[in-house]
């Protein structure tokens, strides 16, 4: 049984699993709720942040320093504000002291194995990571550069996919001429999704679930039509949703995740890019005539791109110039869109208003003469029809 708890007496601090590992991308499948990680991570980033914030970890120890002042990386900052405790800098010692498995505690600036110091370092505060992401912005020129070149690189390897769509794979989804709400997870995803009910409701968009994007959806009570992503990320249950599933592939074909389909006994289709998931539903969605894409949890301002990874920063750069007519982010949705008036609505409205004139009358001294009038008109009406017979 995995321990989160405050201990009052002697032993202060928290408590609970270690889960070590110098890379977190091979970390984050095992880890759960109460384990502290461990691991060895310059600049931490988004993406592994809110995986530790779902797995809802009890802390964190780098081995590295969190930020490095490369540039200003928005990891810490979501782990500190997500009360996630995060020892900084401990040093490589730690995987030598320590072994996977072992129940530690966290003390501050201290990590314990019973009574023994294991690593210590810097406890990053909110205030801390603040002073360190201003100092950070002063090295984003030579990410910019780096960044610069990326793009050119991945614009010649893709250049086929980006100008002319080789590649992209078939779909039963109609999205032609439809709008699509492209949903990927982060910690501001369920906020956005609650925002869009109402569009939602009223549009009924083509629903697209990247990764973990699926599951919010399916925690929301959404129908996912399209899932886009490693099937080793998504629950059995989101992927036995009837959707169609499309798995991102290497270029030599290997697409990782697809025994997992395989045992489940659910079809899929390949997609060889070397693009992020979000950026292959957007090219999905465009390809397949989608008239608007809403993105839900998906940010492209720099600091999110370089965030990313020079990597997977050029393609979302890329494909998002490529599309960015049809693309807008939630936030600005939530903010535009105006409900529409539900046909009920105005017919309750007419019905009340008519009721309301109807007891008028009655009451008033001219009802009687108001009825001639009424019974007049209604025999002229009856006189007409028969005489079109």
């Amino acid at each position: 049984m995995k321990l989160l708890s405050r201990q009052s007496h002697a032993a202060p601090g928290i408590t609970g699993v270690a889960r070590v590992s110098r890379r977190s991308d091979t970390l984050l499948g095992r880890v759960g709720r109460g384990d502290i990680v461990v691991i060895d991570e310059p600049d931490i980033d988004r993406a592994t942040a809110d995986a530790l914030v779902k797995a809802q970890v009890a802390g964190v120890v780098n081995a590295a320093p969190s930020i490095s002042g490369r540039y200003p990386n928005l990891g810490p900052e979501i782990l500190v504000a997500a009360g996630i405790p995060l020892l900084d800098q401990v040093g490589e010692k730690v995987f030598v002291r320590l072994r996977d498995g072992a129940k530690v505690r966290l003390d501050e600036d201290t990590l314990y194995h019973g009574d023994e110091e294991v690593a210590s370092g810097v406890a990053l505060t909110a205030e801390s990571v603040a002073d360190l992401m201003i100092e950070a912005k002063s090295g984003m020129s030579a990410q910019l550069e780096a960044f610069a070149a990326n793009a050119i690189e991945y614009m010649k390897r893709e250049r086929t996919l980006l100008l002319d769509g080789v590649g992209i794979p078939e779909l039963a989804t109609d999205m032609h001429g439809k709008q699509v709400l492209i949903v990927t997870g982060s910690a501001d995803t369920d906020a956005e999704l609650k925002q869009l009910k109402r569009f939602i409701s009223d549009y009924r968009p083509v629903l697209i679930g990247v990764d973990s994007g699926a599951d919010a959806l399916i925690a929301r009570g959404y129908q996912p039509d399209v899932i886009v992503g490693n099937p080793e990320r998504i629950e059995d249950e989101t992927l036995r949703s009837r959707a169609e599933v499309v798995i991102p592939a290497h270029t030599d074909g290997h697409a990782p995740g697809l025994e997992r389909l395989q045992d489940l006994g659910i079809g899929a289709v390949t997609f060889p890019a070397s693009g992020t998931s979000e950026d292959l539903a957007l090219l999905l969605a465009d390809a397949h005539g989608a008239s608007l894409m809403v993105t839900v949890g998906m940010h492209a301002s720099l600091t999110e791109l370089l965030d990313r990874g020079r990597g997977s920063s050029a393609s979302t750069f890329l494909v998002r110039m490529r599309v960015s007519e049809k693309v807008v982010e939630a936030p600005a949705v939530a903010k535009l869109y105006r409900p529409k008036v539900s046909w009920w609505v105005v017919l309750i409205l007419v019905v009340a208003a008519l009721v309301a004139i109807a007891v008028a009358i009655y009451y008033s001294d001219v009802s009687g003469t108001y009825a001639d009038l009424a019974r007049q008109g209604w025999d002229n009406f009856v006189n007409w029809v028969k005489g079109l017979f």
